[in-house]
């Protein structure tokens, strides 16, 4: 049975994640998966790194943080070519088209400290 109330995990402060920047943080706690935490237009968005196009979830970045394509308007999974909407998550080119990204609860303290709740799917029990 899942618990009510899930562990949020620090990542990094505010200031780390600049505009139209993306980076992976973890796998936390047993989870298979890191978490991706990008900033579009002010708005930090939090996702699992996990292309939907695959049942198993493939990771999205071919080396460590390179989320983003080349013009850093969209999430790009690298193996497939799959590109997905910073703020929604969903895919707008590539295989997986109308899927989405999985979200990832997120909570900035007063202090600008990053933290991220593992998906239900990720928690262990």
């Amino acid at each position: 049975m899942q618990s009510a109330t899930r562990k949020l995990h620090y990542v990094c402060r505010s200031d780390e994640i600049g505009e139209a920047e993306a980076k992976g943080f973890g796998p936390f706690d047993g989870a298979r998966r890191k978490i991706v935490l990008t900033r579009r237009r002010g708005v930090l968005y939090a996702w699992l790194d996990a292309c939907p196009h695959y049942s198993t979830g493939t990771p999205m970045a071919w080396k460590t943080d390179a989320y983003l394509n080349g013009e850093k308007t969209h999430l790009t999974c690298h193996s497939h070519g799959a590109l997905f909407e910073i703020d929604t998550g969903e895919c707008v080119l590539g295989p997986c088209l109308g899927q989405k990204l999985t979200a990832v609860d997120i909570a900035v303290s007063d202090e600008g400290e990053i933290f991220v709740a593992a998906p239900a799917e990720e928690e262990t029990t």
